[in-house]
């Protein structure tokens, strides 16, 4: 007789789990049950944005493989149902339907769950986090019942910033609220701060330093949002306020909860003690290569990885997650931002003694046409010159640049061995000279002054 592996959570790090042991396994060998609480499966949450600022055409775009889909490759997945416990000493799981089921290995993929504080008015209509396509379709059908002019954003994060510029194609008035110095607080305040102006010059009332009370509301519906800095209507409101591990009910079972609040795994993606069970995704904690601390990064790139490893696992095979650096890339109007690594309140905290540099160039050699400028800031440790960071802020073509600083931190590279590297150049890619070796070159001489 097979066994039966009950997945919890039907998007990136769930289904790549399911799918990756479909393929190891047959389903007369295996049976694979996943549960979705959300009307959707394996849909890039990332694409959300986008989709509601009319850069992609349909929500169906963003969905790489429907329920059905599965179903066709005997993955039973089971939308709409969410699981409320899990026994772990006789290995099942009960759902909201009140429906009991047995497993012999266990997917947790319950992802992050939105910060939502508790502000007067915050469930009030017209209020929405920005998580799952329900979420999305929730927006964009406030902005049709509310025949909306004016919105506000709470929160300068990915999503945040994301939202506001999806809000302004919409041809709403934007404010965006951020209680921080800058948005992007995953940047250093000066990088942030190309962030911001660039906002501003799209149209955005980005108010900084700003601490938000609560949320106004007339007949059930969100008016205005309240703070220490005054009074901003809203016809809708965004809230871009972060994600934290989305663990709870693996706690109340008595699984291993880590110092982030994310569920704990080995690099296999195996809980530590309990055989047959397996978490993968923003719900649980990693190992961040730099700090060696554990982190809660949640990414959709880390999901789809985690959940690959874990179903290779569950499958028979052997893989694993080696941790990540904090890698992340953006677009906010025409003007591109990544980072990875750590930035200095991350490097300070890690008890790292390092020295920076910030410089400016081009994406493409200056007189080729569209030359867009291009900042870079990196951080390296004064002791051994190794790369802790960098974060790049600029024009088309300056963002994927980051992938050669993360994997120079990958592999633990110095900034004096980065100086030397053989990238590519032609003056449509590139000045002769590529900004981030160009960084590189000024972060060397800081470490030597």
């Amino acid at each position: 007789m097979g066994e039966r592996l009950i997945v919890i959570g039907a998007d990136a790090a769930g289904m790549s789990a399911a799918s990756q042991a479909r393929k190891r396994r047959d389903h007369r060998d295996l049976e694979i049950l996943a549960f979705e609480k959300s009307a959707h499966t394996s849909y890039s949450a990332c694409g959300i944005p986008y989709w509601i600022g009319g850069l992609v055409d349909q929500q169906d775009d963003l969905i790489a493989r429907t329920a059905e889909q599965h179903r066709d490759r005997h993955i039973d997945v089971r939308i709409g149902r969410t699981v409320t416990s899990i026994d772990v000493r006789n290995r099942t799981v009960t759902v909201d339907d009140d429906s009991t089921h047995e497993f012999d290995q266990l997917m947790i993929a319950t992802g992050g769950k939105p910060k939502r504080p508790d502000w007067p008015g915050i469930d009030a209509n017209g209020v929405h986090g920005v998580q799952t396509l329900d979420d999305g379709e929730a927006v964009s059908a406030s902005i049709r019942h509310t025949k909306a002019k004016r919105a506000v954003v709470i929160g300068g994060g990915y999503i945040g910033v994301e939202m506001a510029e999806a809000l302004i194609r919409h041809d709403l008035q934007v404010t965006l609220l951020e209680r921080g110095d800058q948005p992007m607080h995953t940047l250093d305040p000066d990088m942030g701060a190309l962030v911001a102006q660039a906002l501003r010059d799209y149209g955005v009332d980005v108010r900084t330093g700003v601490t938000v009370k609560g949320i106004e509301t007339r007949d059930g519906w969100a008016r205005a949002v309240t703070t220490d800095d005054g009074t901003f209507d809203a016809d809708v409101v965004v809230l871009g306020l972060g994600t934290t591990p989305n663990s709870q009910l693996a706690a109340d079972a008595g699984l291993p909860i880590g110092p982030t609040g994310g569920i704990v795994t080995d690099r296999r993606m195996r809980l530590p003690g309990h055989e047959g069970f397996w978490a993968a995704g923003d719900c649980v904690e990693v190992l961040h290569r730099v700090t060696g601390r554990p982190a809660a990064i949640p990414l959709g790139t880390h999901a789809n990885k985690q959940g690959r490893v874990a179903g290779i696992n569950i499958g028979g095979g052997y893989a694993s997650f080696p941790g990540v650096v904090g890698t992340a890339v953006s677009k906010i109007c025409d003007l591109e931002i990544a980072r990875t690594g750590l930035q200095e309140k991350e490097a300070e905290a890690a008890g790292f003694a390092y020295a920076t540099a910030t410089i400016e160039s081009h994406t493409v050699a200056g007189y080729y046409p569209d030359a867009a400028k291009v900042t870079v800031k990196l951080l390296a440790e004064k002791s051994t010159g190794r790369l802790l960071g960098g974060q790049i802020v600029g024009g088309a073509g300056g963002a994927k640049r980051i992938d050669v600083l993360a994997v120079a931190i990958w592999n633990q590279m110095t900034v004096e061995e980065m100086t030397g590297l053989d990238l590519g150049y032609a003056p449509p890619f590139s000045p002769v000279w590529d900004p981030v070796l160009v960084a590189a070159r000024a972060v060397s001489d800081a470490l030597r002054a």
